[in-house]
């Protein structure tokens, strides 16, 4: 079977915060995207043979000298074009216009006037469309043949085309959800203007991934890491799909994990799946090697080390294995993504992964590395995966070694599994789970006085946490209505012995970190 092929939009990065959100803008209009530097060559991009180029945003200013600049003969691919703020600057000054820092400059909403109703790209924009800009430069004078379609109150040239040689650029961000009907304008460009043909799904990509694994891997063996977790969880899925009981999932319960989660990836995927799964029972091992170990950092590699002595000791036990599978997403790669292209399944060779002895030697098989957090939620539906698995929070790797503040101890872990249980199953009562990017609960090294049965009591403190966020570099601390957070602590307190007193956390990211440790 020969991988399917889709069209494709290439993403120049010019360094825009905002890069990776144009790819996933396009890639809701059911066109496969791809972000690749803006040093690419014209060459490079004559074999990738994309349907249209955007030029990013990003933080330089064109009126320094050694500013970022594209390939030149770029332009004389006959390939259409979108520039979005520095990109459109790019656009403009290497085909004779000029830039320059106006008195006012525009940061925030604007309102879009559109200059010519004719305008493919404006095509069924409302007038006065809220629009985003984040800009100090901005055009000047046109290069020949350019015209303006679109004004702001600061911007005279906010959107501007040369139809004839198909170039646009936009000074706003379309990208971004302020921009209201953003959406509408890469609509307009990726399908109307480019002529890119909408059928990229998470259907075809499943189909285009299995017959790329079976190509890859023929009559080999993938070992996959399986935390229980969405993102391995799904490549699993995947590969299973593709080659049955070549794949081999090993499984490490550490003792550190939720309450019932390994009940939960042993009945998902050896059950229900038919999996072939090893289940490292290794929890002893991590508790000895924890005990009496407080230090945040230490306690994290103590937990890694362990990991992979016990990983390293199924990876032998399963025989002759050719390929590890990891879960690696599309953000994780961008800065080293290779801008020729190539296979779907993106494999290079990896003698020490992930700290592993340079004998166990494997071909690392990564087969969601084009896609973003959100569409392996989508691919995990495709493949069948229960909605426990597939829109569960993040969870750290250390699990609730790093929740448990200071000593970790098996009596400790089960006080931290009751509490984090009763937290999130409120959350969920609430209908409010879908609405927190991460929620949970530490316990803390202190302890507290209370009352509890008209006696003293003096026992331990736990805090509570949930945040929103679009990617974790930043969070803010979620607003519960207060009855939400009143039933979690009543329950926590009367049903989890030795708590006396919940906590909840309402520190944002920055200054602190989504989790404690």
């Amino acid at each position: 079977m020969e991988k399917q092929q889709h069209d494709t939009i290439l993403v120049l990065d010019f360094g825009a915060q905002y890069s990776q959100l144009i790819a996933r803008r396009i890639r809701e209009q059911q066109v496969y995207s791809q972000i690749v530097p803006y040093t690419i060559s014209a060459e490079e991009v004559a074999k990738i043979a994309p349907k249209g180029l955007v030029f990013s945003g990003g933080p330089a200013s064109v009126r320094k000298e050694g500013s970022p600049r594209p390939d030149a003969s770029l332009f004389e691919l006959g390939i259409p074009i979108l520039g979005i703020c520095y990109g459109l600057q790019v656009l403009s000054v290497m085909n004779g216009g000029t830039v320059e820092r106006p008195k006012q400059k525009e940061y925030g909403f604007a309102h879009l006037g559109i200059n010519k109703k004719e305008s493919v790209l404006l095509k069924d924009l409302s007038p006065n469309s809220q629009v985003w800009m984040s800009h100090g430069d901005s055009v000047h004078t046109l290069p020949a043949h350019f015209e303006c379609t679109g004004s702001t109150e600061n911007c005279t040239y906010a959107v501007v085309e040369y139809p004839d040689k198909q170039w646009y650029g936009v000074q706003f961000h379309p990208e971004v959800v302020h921009s209201v009907e953003g959406g509408r304008l890469l609509a307009n460009f990726v399908v109307d203007i480019c002529k890119a043909v909408p059928d990229w799904s998470m259907g075809s990509f499943v189909e285009t991934q299995v017959a790329e694994i079976r190509r890859i891997v023929g009559d080999k063996q993938v070992l996959c890491g399986l935390s229980g977790g969405v993102d391995s969880s799904v490549a699993a899925a995947l590969i299973h799909k593709a080659i049955g009981d070549q794949l081999v999932c090993v499984f490490v319960n550490n003792g550190l994990l939720r309450k019932g989660e390994a009940d939960l990836v042993l009945s998902v995927f050896r059950d229900n799946f038919n999996i072939r799964l090893q289940y490292a029972d290794a929890r002893q091992q991590f508790l000895t090697a924890l005990k009496g170990v407080t230090e945040p950092e230490q306690k994290r590699k103590i937990i890694g080390k362990v990991f992979i002595d016990v990983f390293e000791q199924e990876a032998r036990a399963a025989g002759e294995i050719d390929f590890l599978a990891q879960g690696t997403l599309y953000p994780d790669v961008i800065e080293s993504i290779s801008p020729s292209g190539g296979p779907s399944v993106t494999i290079k060779s990896h003698h020490n992964v992930g700290g592993l002895p340079e004998d166990l030697r494997f071909t690392l098989l990564e087969p969601l590395r084009e896609l973003f957090k959100d569409e392996v939620r989508l691919l995990g539906k495709e493949l069948g995966l229960p909605d426990e698995v597939v829109f569960r929070h993040p969870f750290p790797g250390p699990g609730l070694g790093v929740r448990c503040i200071g000593e970790v101890t098996e009596q400790r872990l089960d006080t931290l599994r009751d509490v984090d249980a009763i937290f999130i199953e409120e959350i969920r009562n609430a209908g409010l789970y879908g609405d927190i990017w991460q929620a949970l609960a530490c316990l803390l090294p202190v302890k507290s006085v209370g009352v509890q049965g008209d006696e003293r009591t003096y026992e331990e403190v736990c805090s509570l946490r949930a945040v929103t966020s679009e990617d974790a570099m930043t969070a803010d601390w979620f607003r519960f209505p207060p009855e939400v957070l009143q039933r979690a602590s009543a329950r926590i307190c009367n049903e989890v012995p030795g708590v006396n007193r919940v906590l909840y956390d309402i520190t944002s990211k920055p200054p602190g970190t989504i989790e404690w440790e």
